[in-house]
């Protein structure tokens, strides 16, 4: 996958109570091997999560810790047109015929972010929300969450 079709790839974690974000390269995020492998030299109580924006079209959220991945895609029908969803596809374990993609559904470990505060069910309606692009989504993930100050910065910064 080409460099030029990721928004934004950006990493965030928890230490010592508090939230931490850095911006990932951009050729980093065309790969779910080479994200997961530059996720696994980061710092993080209860794990990294890697969160890929790819030309407003959706974005992926992959969670590294204690030596496993779990992913999440926020609109499966990715999975038929981009190389890099059907990677997470494959770290999530899918195996999901293409006549059960439909627009908007997202798929994989919808609990990605439960431990932490946003639940399966509200990570759903947010993904389903076709008014809003991916980086507005994660945008809404980071505030729901508490690193919308981080996210703003390290966006920016881009």
């Amino acid at each position: 996958m080409d460099a030029n079709a990721i928004d934004f790839a950006v990493a965030v974690w928890h230490e010592e109570g508090q939230w931490m974000a850095s911006s990932l390269p951009a050729r980093v995020a065309t790969s779910m091997d080479d994200l997961i492998s530059t996720l696994r030299q980061l710092p993080g109580e209860g794990g990294v999560f890697g969160l890929i924006g790819v030309v407003d079209e959706y974005f992926i959220v992959v969670r590294q810790a204690a030596g496993s991945s779990r992913a999440m895609i926020s609109d499966g029908a990715a999975i038929l047109d981009w190389a890099l969803a059907e990677e997470a596809a494959d770290v999530i374990g899918l195996d999901i015929d293409d006549d059960d993609l439909e627009d908007f559904e997202p798929v994989g470990d919808m609990s990605i972010f439960a431990d932490f505060g946003l639940g399966a069910d509200e990570l759903g309606l947010l993904c389903r929300d076709e008014d809003l692009y991916p980086d507005q989504q994660i945008k809404a993930i980071a505030k729901r969450l508490g690193f919308s100050e981080q996210l703003k910065s390290v966006l920016r910064a881009n």
